[in-house]
């Protein structure tokens, strides 16, 4: 009878081994905790408040893209305003730049956000 069991058992496990990959039981996959960076991560709309080379500009949209844990990626559909990876902490009920010559302020209740870029240009808007 054990003889038996035990055949019983090999056969199951071989019999596993032959299914496709598809066809064997998947481990759910990993869920990440979401981060400041998901926090931030969306549109928004507002104005270049301040140029050194220009003048204002109204209806300017932002774009914070998660990077990775805590970082995001700042871009714009305006020239003037370059592309920038921003290091997140969080303070006062704010999140902000961790670190690094840009501003990033953003309150998360309202979803208003200030950016100012490297001495360049400074933006203000809310997220759509």
């Amino acid at each position: 009878m054990l003889r038996r069991h035990c055949m019983q058992l090999l056969s199951m496990s071989v019999a596993a081994t032959l299914l496709p990959v598809g066809a064997r039981a998947q481990s759910p996959p990993a869920v990440r905790k979401p981060d400041l960076a998901d926090a931030a991560a969306g549109t928004y709309s507002g104005d270049v408040i301040s140029d050194s080379k220009g003048s204002s500009k109204s209806g300017v949209t932002l774009t914070v893209t998660r990077v990775r844990k805590d970082v995001v990626r700042v871009s714009s559909d305006y020239a003037r305003l370059p592309a920038i990876e921003v290091p997140l902490t969080a303070a006062m009920g704010k999140i902000l730049q961790q670190h690094g010559d840009s501003v990033f302020l953003l309150d998360p209740k309202t979803g208003h956000l200030d950016v100012s870029f490297v001495n360049e240009a400074s933006w203000a808007g809310a997220r759509q």
